[in-house]
């Protein structure tokens, strides 16, 4: 008999006709004469209740129906007397695919987050993260639709580069050398002749700089895939490997940019709002995960208001005035600071109390592809709506939004080559890996921008989870790549 998924089961009315479900036993109760079984399959974070009587089944076939074992069962579709569900299955064939050892640690009891990211090999079948990955799948969904939608096209980059788009230098080395005999030259540093490429290469921090030459082509474009950082950190919002979404658009302008921003956001969270109604309802309702139980509230918010454009130096301006008022934060906020996560969440959820783009960074903290404000007599510079700032700025957009701060890292791109080398020398960078990337300036350079989006920060947001490892299916951080 052909399967028919659970989630079709819980909608199928045609009751009386015969049915396969296959899945996963959640939990078993029942009596000397009658059994329920919770059965899931992964199609839907409800569980399909199947019923059957004991004396029809072998005592062997029973004892196996166990949490965690799987099983085919044949019956009959009935209407579910029971409250929250339409049908459920009269069991009369029981088959045993796959028994579950006592041992399995997924029982019906709560387990801890923590618990089960040691376990992160089982883990997508909890509900919890049955609801979560089948969140992220729509997530993704939303993004490949949204720039098709819109004329981008998607573009890959390398994950395999010698170049270094951040300039942090936090970067995972790709070699095939021998690292118990490197060949080194007299000052000690390795050679890379002998390696695979012929010089030393990286896992990629970014595809936006490749991005930008696919938008020197197409027009439109945007990646969509891994990205690595090797930085040691063991925030709730750091990952060594988490993927990115990074558009890069010809002739667009920084108003232009920060529309694109807020749309490309508001798109996403309706997404999910209208195809993981389920998902989100059992986040919402589950204490244990939003204690709140305002997830469903605050992603319609987002819908409803507009994002506030707020220049840094005002943002600034605020901070300082509530530090006055006995506000007080850990780290510093004067000008020039590259604002904490504290400060960001500050302006978005007890000062304005909705998403946030903040522009016109100060230069110092900021990319060197960024675009320079129109500098002023004195050294300072003009910004987004005319905003005066007492240093040099950036056309910089990055997106504020509430329990996570920055979600969105944007900007104008310098098109210029005279002032994009102007940026490089000051900052006295290495030009070795980065000329292919200067020379788009000197062939028909043109006005462009984009963005980054962390894929797993929008999860984040749309999940309402508080930790970035518990949104992604294995985690990969410091000192931890088991799995």
């Amino acid at each position: 008999m052909k399967r028919t998924k659970v989630i079709d089961a819980l909608k199928c009315t045609a009751y009386g006709s015969d049915i396969c479900v296959k899945g996963w036993v959640r939990s078993k109760r029942g009596s000397k004469e009658i059994f329920f079984v919770a059965l899931n399959d992964g199609s839907t974070v409800k569980n399909l209740q199947i019923v059957g009587d004991v004396a029809n089944f072998p005592e062997e076939i029973l004892k196996r129906i166990t949490t965690g074992a799987c099983v085919s069962i044949e019956g009959k579709l009935v209407e579910s007397p029971a409250a929250g569900q339409a049908s459920e299955v009269q069991a009369t064939a029981i088959e045993i695919l796959g028994d579950s050892d006592s041992t399995y640690p997924l029982q019906k009891k709560g387990t801890s987050l923590e618990f089960l990211r040691s376990v992160a090999h089982l883990r997508p079948r909890s509900n919890t993260f049955g609801a979560i990955l089948r969140i992220r799948h729509n997530m993704a969904i939303a993004i490949h639709t949204y720039f098709h939608e819109h004329g981008y096209f998607y573009f890959h980059t390398p994950l395999i580069t010698a170049s270094d788009c951040e300039g942090a230098g936090n970067m995972f080395q790709v070699t095939t050398k021998n690292l118990y005999d490197l060949k080194k030259d007299e000052q000690g540093k390795i050679i890379y002749d002998d390696d695979f490429f012929g010089e030393q290469t990286s896992l990629t921090v970014s595809g936006q700089l490749e991005g930008e030459l696919g938008a020197t082509a197409l027009g439109a474009i945007y990646t969509f895939g891994p990205t690595f950082r090797a930085e040691n950190s063991n925030t709730p919002r750091h990952l060594a490997e988490f993927w990115m979404i990074e558009p890069e658009i010809a002739f667009m302008d920084q108003e232009e940019l920060m529309d694109l921003e807020e749309d490309f956001i508001k798109y996403c969270v309706r997404w999910a709002l209208d195809n993981c109604k389920d998902d989100l309802e059992f986040i919402n309702n589950n204490k244990f995960l939003t204690p709140n139980a305002d997830l469903i509230p605050r992603l319609e918010g987002v819908l409803k208001e507009e994002f506030v454009r707020l220049p840094y130096t005002e943002g600034i301006n605020i901070l300082q005035e509530a530090i006055k008022n006995g506000k007080k934060f850990e780290f510093p906020c004067n000008w020039g600071d590259d604002l904490a996560s504290e400060h960001e969440r500050y302006l978005v959820e007890e000062h304005f109390k909705k998403p946030v783009i903040m522009t016109d960074y100060p230069r110092s903290f900021k990319s060197f592809y960024m675009k320079q404000n129109q500098e002023t007599a004195d050294g300072g510079s003009i910004g987004y709506k005319g905003a005066v700032a007492p240093g040099p700025t950036m056309q910089g957009t990055d997106v504020l939004f509430p329990s996570i701060g920055e979600i969105i890292g944007g900007s104008v791109r310098e098109e210029n080559y005279d002032k994009l080398m102007a940026e490089v020398d000051r900052r006295g960078m290495d030009l070795t890996h980065l000329w292919w990337y200067l020379d788009t300036r000197k062939y028909g350079s043109c006005p462009h921008a984009g963005f980054g989006l962390g894929f797993e920060r929008l999860i984040l947001f749309v999940t309402g989870m508080q930790n970035i490892r518990d949104v992604i299916p294995f985690p990969s951080t410091p000192k931890n790549a088991e799995f």
